[in-house]
């Protein structure tokens, strides 16, 4: 053997003898960066605050949270749908109703009337012959 391997094979042992020697230092694990059971945690975490969400948004709208004005003397009596986005709405203020246009952007004032007494009429029960039912109610309104 040339003088050359000697020398590297020298080495090669001192290394790995040196290496032996070295007091073994524990070896710090990682732990994962996410795991199933972080994954669990996180997503019953948000189904837990959407399910709180939903809950709270049903009371509301149960208990009519959103539409209390308070003390006021503005009552919205009757509305229908003329379009997909219009509507006409009859709104009581005080002793006055006021027929409202409500479209995308725009309210406007269609007409204005005195507060109506709506009462509740007890008709007797319609007979099974319509001629003679439409027939009575004409003559009420006319008469």
């Amino acid at each position: 053997m040339d003088r050359r391997t000697l020398s590297f094979a020298a080495l090669a042992t001192w290394g790995n003898q040196a290496w032996a020697a070295a007091p073994a230092k524990p070896v710090a694990v990682m732990p994962a960066a996410t795991s199933a059971g972080n994954l669990l945690q996180v997503l019953l975490g948000l189904i837990v605050v959407l399910a709180l969400l939903a809950a709270l948004a049903w009371v509301l709208r149960r208990f009519n949270a959103g539409k209390v004005m308070g003390n006021t003397d503005i009552r919205i009596v009757g509305g229908v749908n003329v379009g997909t986005r219009e509507r006409v709405v009859v709104v009581e203020v005080a002793d006055q109703w006021i027929v409202v246009g409500v479209a995308p952007g725009r309210v406007n004032a269609l007409a204005t009337m005195q507060k109506q007494e709506t009462t509740l009429t007890t008709d007797p029960v319609p007979s099974k012959n319509f001629s003679t039912w439409l027939a009575q109610t004409i003559d009420k309104r006319n008469g």
